[in-house]
């Protein structure tokens, strides 16, 4: 696969959440659901963005692809800042930026069947002409992700969690995307039809040259399908490196405990289990310094007191934490 030139920068992301109260609604505090976040992905790479449940990751989805507003920070997508577009040029920007949904029930119109889900969009940017045309380009996509052209006619409760997903998967795929936001895709979804999905999203990666930010908590799926990981705690990046320096050498105690408790294929392997102790803190108010010490195992004192920086310690190995040099 051909990667060469970065297709998309995030620079210091940032999304806040005000939280009003009293009867004018006055600000009274934000939720930092992310807080100052970078990184880029190049073009036909996957990033994997991983972490735990509302440390912030579909929040990062949705303001590259501005569905909600960042609060600050910038997005590059092919060298346009997203931020800068008006509404015109952000309509024919999205053609290239689609996403697919966690929740395949959810996610797809139950009053709609899969010729009008897949195909509306067709229709929104005119690149079919006739009723006609329209329905072959749904049957062709249909078939693209393994399903029959025969289906639809169906609505989507006549479907599977798999075949509900694929269906979302058409229509990320309508109008040829460049990128794709790839938002828990398989989590919603039995064991055994993960493996299913997760392979087709690799074929078609190749077959169409797509790039991926993958955002998931299961570290294991991350690992299959992923170029590069970042790792997000609190709103925050704290570590980042290609897949076998996360897997093989993981830095960020953090890190370290995530691939403690992923389960290991090989029985003759034992790894260590890393107990975490109390909860995450509230992105309300997150603690001071680093955002893990609370939790970390290893935290000193300089670690309630000032913020590491990400830095990179060799080999584009990113790493936040002030106990590695």
């Amino acid at each position: 696969m051909k990667k060469n030139g970065y297709l998309i920068k995030v620079e210091n992301l940032k999304k806040y959440f005000p939280i009003r109260k009293g009867v004018f609604s006055r600000v009274s505090n934000y939720v930092r659901a992310v807080d100052g976040i970078s990184f880029s992905i190049k073009k036909g790479e996957t990033l994997g963005l991983v972490g735990e449940s509302g440390c912030g990751k579909t929040t990062t989805g949705k303001c590259i692809l501005r569905l909600i507003e960042p609060t600050e920070g910038k997005v590059i997508f092919k060298d346009k800042n997203v931020g800068d577009l008006s509404n015109e040029e952000l309509h024919e920007m999205r053609r290239n930026m689609q996403i697919i949904f966690q929740d395949p029930y959810g996610s797809l119109n139950p009053r709609m069947t899969v010729r009008d889900i897949v195909g509306r969009s067709l229709s929104v940017y005119n690149l079919v002409q006739g009723e006609k045309q329209k329905e072959k380009r749904v049957g062709e996509l249909l078939e693209v992700v393994g399903l029959k052209k025969e289906y639809m006619r169906r609505y989507p409760h006549e479907f599977s969690g798999g075949q509900r997903q694929r269906i979302g998967i058409a229509r990320a795929l309508a109008l040829n995307p460049e990128f794709v936001v790839c938002d828990e895709p398989v989590s919603a979804l039995d064991v055994s039809i993960q493996a299913q999905v997760i392979n087709l999203l690799k074929e078609l990666q190749e077959k169409f040259n797509l790039t991926y930010l993958f955002i998931s908590h299961d570290l294991s799926v991350v690992r299959y399908i992923s170029d590069k990981v970042a790792v997000m705690y609190l709103g925050k990046i704290v570590e980042l490196a290609n897949w076998d320096g996360i897997y093989s050498s993981p830095l960020h105690p953090y890190t370290q405990a995530l691939l403690s408790a992923t389960p290991i294929p090989d029985t003759r392997v034992r790894r260590e289990r890393i107990i975490l102790q109390g909860d995450v803190p509230s992105p309300i108010n997150p603690p001071s310094g680093c955002r893990f010490h609370p939790r970390c195992p290893y935290a000193k004192p300089e670690c309630s007191q000032s913020e590491p920086e990400l830095k990179d310690v060799g080999r584009g190995h990113y790493v936040a934490c002030h106990l590695v040099k």
